[in-house]
């Protein structure tokens, strides 16, 4: 916050951006953050939120650069040594998010937030020891650190502490009752030891009390692998994504995540000339990560999603031309042959069938157009897609060629690749590349 001995306009300034800042007004905080830096262009509050908001906004070098002029300033505070190990962390920097958390320590060490962040960035590097005994600290200097709770128990449960792990995750439901993450993580992290039992009994209580939940519905299905729903509801998805869009980006960071990467590579294989002039659309679009990738492609990016939480973040990249909350077959049923391209990262793990998905997308891409998207990838043929534990589709090769080739799409390429990691195993997908042709269309 504005610091003592600012002159009254710089703290009303300041305050008013940070207000601004909270309720992710970033246009109204960049102006006034802009205007106390026209003022006085070292001022260090003003560099440590314009470098919070140029990270909301994706520009994690400037991000970096702005707070660290801070920190020369001010180097002794806590605050900013806090954010940028958030930065860190959360553009996949986890060992220097670690330092900047363990500087913060030791000039507040009985900062639970700090202890509790440290935590996070632990657990993301697999050191579960340490992770634990941040976890512990936090707790002890604030009881009642909902996240501290969680992230304790699902440390507990991962180190085979089962009993403790779950206590500590009661603790952390009684005090954030209606925060998703407090329950899903644990449940899943019980679920990946194969304690299915405790996974199921604690879904159904969640249902007891919340008996039209859309997550514990889907889950519960999933864990009890039997009658499982064709695709996850509208409700799901939003409710997921919207409870994770806060930390949607470090979560993803944390694992490794590729999905944008392939996409765009796939792309640039398909379309080597960037020249500027497609019609691109990115189905499930998310906070945006594949938007800065594909931009360059681009005449008109448009994306779509069902969580407002994820477009509010996409929003922020400004690489976006415009933004829908709207599911996706709905939307590309609503564009006929509009389309140069379509693209979507790991998105279609939340269908199962693909058949009724790639019939839309035929009809919203141009005579030449092209489909690009990723999934997970189900081993072996027995099946066409499964439902997996983890609540997501895991789909085989042969369904998506036969769905892609069904839709009217000439050629097909499935490609293996690893998505992410997950409980430190890689996860294992398909990178899919399949382009229409139609009659008449002129060769490339």
């Amino acid at each position: 916050m504005p610091q003592k001995g600012e002159p009254d306009g710089i703290v009303a300034l300041l305050e008013s951006a940070v207000a601004a800042l909270k309720e992710d007004d970033l246009a109204s905080a960049e102006d006034l953050l802009a205007r106390v830096l026209a003022a006085d262009s070292d001022q260090t509050d003003a560099l440590h939120f314009l470098g919070v908001l140029r990270h909301r906004q994706g520009n994690a070098a400037e991000a970096e650069a702005l707070v660290r002029r801070a920190l020369a300033r001010a180097p002794r505070s806590t605050g900013i040594h806090l954010n940028l190990g958030n930065m860190l962390y959360e553009t996949g920097r986890i060992p220097d998010a670690v330092a900047s958390y363990r500087t913060a320590l030791e000039i507040e060490p009985e900062s639970s937030q700090t202890w509790s962040n440290l935590g996070t960035a632990l657990h993301g590097q697999g050191n579960l020891a340490e992770a634990r005994f941040a976890w512990e600290q936090a707790v002890q200097f604030d009881p009642d650190n909902a996240d501290a709770w969680c992230g304790l128990s699902r440390t507990l449960i991962e180190l085979g502490q089962i009993n403790e792990g779950l206590i500590a995750n009661s603790r952390a439901v009684a005090l954030a009752p209606r925060d998703l993450m407090a329950r899903e993580d644990v449940i899943r992290a019980l679920v990946l030891l194969d304690r299915r039992a405790d996974a199921e009994r604690l879904y159904r209580e969640w249902l007891a009390e919340d008996p039209d939940n859309p997550v514990a519905r889907h889950q519960l299905a999933a864990v009890l692998q039997g009658d499982a729903p064709s695709r996850a509801s509208d409700a799901y998805i939003q409710t997921v994504f919207d409870s994770y869009a806060p930390q949607f980006d470090s979560k993803l960071a944390g694992l490794g995540y590729q999905a944008p990467r392939l996409v765009a590579d796939a792309l640039a294989a398909t379309r080597p000339a960037a020249a500027g002039d497609l019609e691109i659309a990115d189905l499930g679009c998310g906070t945006g990560l594949c938007g800065p990738l594909l931009r360059r492609w681009a005449r008109r990016l448009l994306g779509c999603d069902l969580s407002t939480g994820m477009l509010v973040r996409a929003q922020h990249r400004q690489c976006y031309d415009a933004l829908f909350m709207v599911e996706l077959e709905y939307f590309l049923r609503n564009e006929p042959r509009n389309f140069d391209v379509l693209v979507s990262a790991d998105t279609l793990c939340y269908f199962g069938s693909l058949d009724s998905v790639c019939s839309a997308a035929a009809g919203a891409l141009r005579d030449d157009g092209c489909f690009i998207f990723t999934v997970e990838a189900l081993a072996g043929e027995e099946a066409p897609w499964t439902l997996q534990t983890s609540g997501r589709y895991a789909h085989a090769r042969s369904h998506l060629t036969s769905a892609l080739r069904a839709a009217g799409f000439a050629t097909v390429e499935v490609e293996a690749a690893v998505l992410r990691q997950e409980a430190g195993l890689p996860v294992q997908g398909w990178v899919v590349r399949a382009e229409l042709r139609r009659a008449g269309a002129p060769p490339e």
